[in-house]
């Protein structure tokens, strides 16, 4: 700190970077990844000044960054931390590069199976610490940017957070491309690059705004845009068909319309503790034509001018466009396809780039796996079969045993409004060519349907790709997840009550035509970023007992159970959670204006706002707690045990319903914070702009955090292990993984509550007959909010009808009695703090199945069929070049990997 407060006094030694020669030297510049062909690149830098070796010492790394200052184009006179941030990034990432190279040059000289894993959302996070961690180099980074006066964490809290993602689905997939580089498998992840992320969320008046997130401002050091790897993608057009002269069958092609172009940028992601460095490859879109349409700018036609620009780029402007107008939901397809016909023609390239002499097409499957991340990229099954049919020249039963055999399906959810269905006449419109290759694979399939169940109408319409006309939707519909299952080899549920929900629920005729194919691979999370990168406290008590090993095996982590109820080490975990807790204070404090108790017990509910997720139960909760507060006597107050309430998560934007949630609990929060008779007892915080950022500073303070779904709605869930990963505990239902975590770190250190899912259906079924009486506490809070205690109560009222007996489809008036219960039983079990201390221990270290290395491990086994590949360059010797992870400075060999620049991938 006082290295940065002198050179923030002193701004001339900011002026005093120059580039500094090696006697050996390199230039690594921009694309050097991106080149195309074998063309040398050398030519392009030579006017820039030499630059050191990639270095592995404080030492040598301080040169490299002081080489880097010289291309971030900031004026000397203005270097600020952000420029800072740029040059070290931009070292980072030479570093990457070296591995990135090799990495490449070995799977293709290997060609051993791939995978690919396609993804809407890849919620990323911040990738300065995380590069430099799965480098071993945080040690030497720290050093180095502290001999030049500033300090690593300052440098990396300017980056910009990626905008590629929402919720918990891009969160996974962040994890799961760690942990497939850490396993040293060959695989790349696919998604979009959008251009603002989904939205940046402010809060105006106590309610949800909705702004653009301009994470782009400054570019983004971290990718390499591919101007090599680009392809057409046509929407809308004809579908002719011609006889094929050797042949004599009948072929079609799809011809007109309109050709958007897919632009390439590629992101390295690096494994832990391996050479392996990994790609996750992001599509733009662009127009094929001109940008610039100068006749109709010079016709004074302005807007036309740039139209088709426009038009093009709105396909990767935003993630998940509303899709409450007709335009919205073509822009949503336009966007699915986009992404999965890029992704399609890319991967068949790089498989005929790798094909070795006398195979074919045929044997794709077996050294190709696609795994699709939800419902969004379903449309990859047509768009396979017509590159294959239609341009491969492939025979329908060819190609389709090539499709089925290589996607995978994993389901998330099994709410209705998730899995997608498109309007057939839509499909027709934009899709003409793959809406006939769809009715062509549900007329085969319910053929084989009718095969197996002669003359069962409601089986054939159940099981039907597309859904008939009803009283609802008067069009016929194509279902995503029916196109999904039947076209995929395996599907998975991810945690055992969702895959037997799946199973039973979802798709029961599907599982009874093809046994063993839904299965089950339960979720998991890195703890690179959230243990490692994100609670550094705790991380180092695990490292000082079980050396760095654990980070990659967390099994490991259960011999440190005995420990719980060891004073001296309960002493260290209840320190960490303490410094958690004030970081978190510090920053609340900072950016809100307000000062958090960090005595009281720490309460979070941090994800994605949604009715089932039963935020509003919560907020009813702090209502009801707020209004014991009110009742007591001030001389009985203190015995209310101190209780810190944090929510945060974004609502979607047409999600009237769960904005009016955030309305509510701000208006809460609001008076809550300024009644003097909670001063001490109750605080309530709402957190604007839920991120991964903001969740490694949230989740490691928390003691408690709420999973309290509806039972049977909420498929797995992936905060709940990151919150028990950090030594907090849960307070839940009997849903998703919580029920897995739950039997892993013992039912006495979860605080379970509600229906189960296998009541839910009747309760649901009988609430219009029975009516039950409702809890006299729900009542009195209900009364609170209509009264204007908390707001207008106008803005409420949507949210009180649903409570109504006969209404409250999510359970909240049957489950709320025993939710108040559970967090009794957990404010009596955090006043015992010993207690405590060792309940969290003993959860902490019981979280091995929840790490993502086990998830993907799964997927490799049961799914895609494929081993480890690790790369070790030539220089590599186990006894002393291996990447080592201590808990103090990471070493690793200073040998370079790879060679010249890699030609189109």
């Amino acid at each position: 700190m006082a290295a940065m407060t002198f050179a923030a006094a002193m701004p001339a030694t900011r002026v005093s970077f120059a580039p500094k020669r090696a006697c050996k030297a390199r230039v690594v510049t921009r694309g050097v990844v991106a080149s195309a062909g074998k063309r040398d690149v050398s030519a392009d830098a030579v006017s820039l000044p030499e630059a050191p070796l990639c270095p592995k010492s404080a030492e040598a790394i301080s040169a490299n960054i002081v080489y880097q200052t010289s291309k971030v184009g900031a004026m000397p006179l203005s270097f600020e931390t952000s420029d800072m941030y740029r040059a070290t990034s931009e070292s980072v990432r030479e570093q990457l590069m070296e591995n990135w190279n090799a990495t490449y040059k070995h799977f293709h000289a290997e060609n051993p199976k791939q995978a690919y894993y396609i993804s809407m959302e890849f919620l990323q996070g911040r990738a300065l610490t995380n590069a430099i961690g799965n480098l071993g180099l945080t040690g030497e980074y720290s050093d180095a940017l502290r001999t030049l006066g500033y300090n690593l964490e300052d440098c990396a809290s300017v980056e910009r957070n990626m905008g590629l993602g929402n919720g918990g689905l891009g969160r996974l997939a962040a994890c799961f491309l760690d942990s497939i580089a850490t396993l040293n498998l060959p695989a790349w992840g696919y998604g979009l690059r959008y251009k603002y992320g989904m939205f940046e969320q402010r809060l105006v008046n106590g309610k949800q705004c909705e702004f653009p997130d301009y994470w782009l401002t400054r570019g983004n050091p971290w990718e390499v845009e591919r101007l090599d790897v680009k392809y057409n993608v046509r929407l809308y057009g004809k579908v002719m068909t011609y006889v094929d002269d050797t042949t004599e069958t009948t072929r079609f092609t799809w011809e007109g319309g309109e050709v958007v172009v897919a632009v390439a940028y590629d992101t390295p992601i690096p494994g832990y503790g391996t050479y392996n460095t990994n790609n996750m490859r992001l599509w733009s879109s662009k127009p094929s034509t001109n940008e610039f349409d100068l006749a109709s700018f010079n016709a004074g036609d302005y807007y036309g001018a740039v139209e088709a620009k426009e038009r093009c780029e709105s396909i990767t402007s935003v993630l998940y466009p509303s899709d409450d107008n007709a335009n919205g939901k073509v822009l949503r397809l336009k966007q699915q396809f986009f992404f999965v016909s890029a992704t399609l023609q890319d991967v068949l390239r790089r498989y005929k780039k790798r094909l070795a002499p006398g195979r074919t097409l045929k044997q794709f499957p077996t050294k190709v796996a696609i795994q699709l991340n939800d419902t969004h990229p379903a449309i990859s099954i047509p768009e396979l079969m017509r590159l294959l049919l239609d341009e491969e020249f492939l025979s329908w039963g060819e190609a389709w045993e090539i499709c089925v055999g290589t996607f995978g399906y994993t389901n998330h959810t099994i709410l209705p409004e998730a899995l997608e269905k498109w309007p057939v006449p839509m499909v027709e419109e934009l899709l003409p060519r793959h809406m006939q290759i769809i009715f062509e694979i549900n007329h085969r399939f319910l053929a084989q349907v009718e095969l197996q169940w002669p003359g069962d109408v409601q089986k054939l319409k159940h099981m039907s790709i597309i859904e008939e006309p009803t009283s609802e939707c008067d069009v016929k519909m194509v279902r995503m997840a029916h196109l999904a299952v039947v076209g995929s080899h395996v599907v998975n549920g991810v945690a055992e009550i969702h895959t037997a929900l799946v199973k039973t629920k979802l798709f029961p005729d599907f599982d009874a035509m093809y046994p063993g194919k839904i299965v089950n691979v339960t979720n998991g999370v890195t703890p690179r970023r959230w243990i490692l990168q994100a609670n550094p406290a705790m991380s180092s008590i695990f490292t000082s007992i079980l050396g760095p090993g654990w980070v990659n095996d967390l099994r490991r982590l259960k011999t440190l159970r005995p420990f719980a109820n060891d004073a001296s080490f309960q002493r260290e975990w209840t320190s960490a959670k303490l410094s958690n807790k004030q970081r978190l204070a510090e920053w609340v404090k900072e950016n809100i204006g307000m000062e958090l108790m960090t005595h009281a017990i720490f309460d979070m509910q941090v994800k994605r706002i949604h009715e089932y997720k039963r935020q509003l139960m919560n907020v009813l909760s702090i209502v009801h707690r707020y209004a014991v507060i009110c009742s007591c006597l001030e001389k009985d107050r203190y015995r209310i045990p101190p209780r810190v309430v944090v929510l945060a998560g974004k609502a979607a934007p047409g999600y009237d319903v769960a904005k009016k949630i955030i309305q509510l609990a701000c208006g809460v929060a609001k008076v809550v914070n300024n009644d003097v008779r909670c001063v001490g007892t109750l605080q309530v915080v709402f957190i604007p702009n839920f991120n991964v950022s903001l969740a490694e500073l949230l989740i490691p303070a928390s003691d408690i955090s709420q999973h309290i779904s509806t039972a049977g709605m909420e498929a797995s869930g992936t905060g709940n292990m990151k919150f028990v990963m950090n030594g907090g505990l849960i307070v839940g239902t009997r849903d998703g993984a919580n029920i897995e975590i739950a039997r892993e770190v013992g039912g006495e250190n979860v605080f379970s509550f509600g229906a189960t899912a296998n009541e839910v259906a009747a309760l649901r079924a009988s609430m219009h007959t029975r009516k039950p009486p409702m809890d006299q506490r729900l009542l009195r809070v209900i009364r609170m909010i209509r009264s204007g205690v908390f707001g207008d109560p106008d803005d409420s009222k949507c949210l009180m009808d649903t409570l109504d007996v006969d209404k409250d489809y999510y359970l909240i008036g049957h489950d709320f009695g025993s939710y108040l219960e559970a967090l009794d039983r957990a404010d009596l079990a955090y006043a015992d703090r010993r207690g405590w201390a060792a309940k969290t221990i003993r959860a902490a270290s019981s979280m091995w199945l929840f790490s993502s290395d086990r998830t993907i491990k799964e997927y490799a086994e049961k799914v895609w069929g494929m081993e480890p590949s690790p790369f070790k360059p030539p220089h590599h010797q186990s006894n002393s070049a291996v990447l080592t992870h201590g808990a103090g400075k990471e070493a690793r060999d200073s040998g370079r990997a790879g060679g010249p620049a890699m030609d189109k991938r």
